[in-house]
């Protein structure tokens, strides 16, 4: 079992207690299974009401050897949990956390897995004249990795917040870019705001599936704005963005 007690930003868990189990992939190896399906279901004890508090996500949990860690990056919010007067922290700082792993058939369809290999995985965006760009979101022009178009968009004031004092950035499958019944793609990429002096890159690892036109994933705290000017903005207000898709894969079920 894997606590985020900040939350897990990379995940939207911002704000929340996040938590996950991972599996160990030594055990997904074996001829069967490569793959399995689990309930999970996480507790945190509320000493108020002498009693846990339940979480479990609607549908079951694929774990493979590229997935192989899964849970839900908003248990409970922050300002409830540190509030001892809810119960939740007790006896100074003590809590405690659970979880119920069921491991439960696979869907009834049966699902096929291809992987694209990328000859040239890399999409470079530089932004000129970063600090007058009035759009928000700013988008790039589109690209294909994994014989799908995407493009990636920066949001100068914030994703979820007006004025925000930080820099979102999120990847999305492009406008007109159409998925077939059924059909899911996994994506792992490295997105990079790169340090113009060369020595201080920011990246952050993304894995998501996308399963719908126009879907994304991303970071709404990317970077903050006060940062962004001090260290990734060159002296002519150029901005250097840059994805690196690892691994780009597409599923279809019969």
């Amino acid at each position: 079992m894997i606590i985020y007690p900040k939350g897990n930003d990379k995940d939207n868990g911002s704000g929340f207690i996040s938590i996950y189990v991972e599996i160990d992939s030594t055990s997904l190896k074996a001829t069967p299974p490569t793959e399995i399906y689990a309930d999970i279901r996480f507790f945190v004890f509320n000493k108020k009401e002498n009693k846990y508090l339940t979480i479990q996500d609607v549908d079951s949990k694929p774990f493979n050897t590229l997935k192989t860690m899964g849970g839900l990056p908003q248990v409970l919010a922050l300002d409830t949990f540190n509030d001892h007067k809810n119960g939740y922290l007790f006896d100074g700082d003590h809590c405690e956390f659970g979880v119920d792993i069921i491991v439960v058939p696979p869907p009834t369809k049966w699902e096929m897995l291809s992987f694209v290999k990328l000859p040239y995985p890399k999409f470079s965006w530089t932004i000129n004249n970063f600090s007058k760009i009035k759009e928000n979101p700013h988008t790039s022009d589109s690209f294909s990795k994994g014989g799908k178009k995407w493009v990636l968009k920066v949001y100068p004031k914030g994703y979820s917040t007006p004025d925000s004092k930080w820099l979102s950035i999120y990847l999305y499958l492009a406008d007109g870019e159409i998925l077939k019944n059924d059909e899911k793609i996994y994506v792992q990429a490295h997105v990079k705001v790169e340090d113009p002096r060369g020595s201080n890159h920011l990246t952050c690892k993304l894995n998501w599936w996308f399963n719908r036109p126009s879907q994304s994933c991303g970071w709404d705290h990317f970077v903050s704005t006060a940062e962004l000017r001090k260290s990734y903005l060159d002296k002519k207000d150029t901005l250097n963005v840059e994805v690196e898709f690892k691994v780009v894969s597409a599923t279809n079920y019969s």
